[in-house]
């Protein structure tokens, strides 16, 4: 090989590391984009009453997270923020596991049950959320973990 036909060689091998290191979001795993929404309870004549402890707290707006697609959770966490911030192991107050097989979700309510998840804890149900205080939710979905920090807003009379 003459070397002009080198220097093309060595030129294309440049020119595509330089294309796949600008592309290298291909490589990179999935981001989860997570968004939740807090909005007062509608009246209605046929209305039923909710049993589901974490979400009959009267202070707050209840809370439903959402997803940018359908996800098959492993994990759900809920921990406030200040937990976090002050203990080398926080405390969730509200942590739901799947051991095999959950069913893929886009949306869910705070302390409401998800299909093919349990509670971590046998029995264990979720604390109430406060007013104006910060907390996390932890996700995770085929190994990739998800945090998204939620203030739980009063109610309005």
């Amino acid at each position: 090989m003459t070397r002009k036909q080198w220097m093309l060689i060595t030129f294309a091998a440049v020119l595509g590391g330089f294309s796949l290191y600008l592309n290298k979001d291909w490589f990179a795993s999935d981001h989860i984009q997570i968004y939740h929404r807090s909005m007062p309870p509608r009246p209605g004549l046929f209305r039923r009453k909710r049993t589901v402890p974490g979400m009959d707290n009267p202070a707050i707006n209840p809370i439903v997270f959402g997803f940018d697609r359908k996800l098959k959770l492993t994990s759900v966490e809920v921990i406030p923020l200040s937990d976090i911030q002050t203990n080398k192991y926080p405390h969730p107050i509200w942590h739901l596991v799947s051991d095999s097989n959950s069913v893929p979700t886009k949306d869910f309510a705070y302390g409401a049950s998800i299909k093919g998840m349990h509670p971590a804890v046998k029995d264990a149900t979720p604390d109430p959320l406060e007013p104006d205080v910060t907390y996390r939710l932890v996700i995770e979905h085929d190994g990739v973990k998800a945090e998204h920090n939620f203030s739980a807003v009063p109610r309005s009379r």
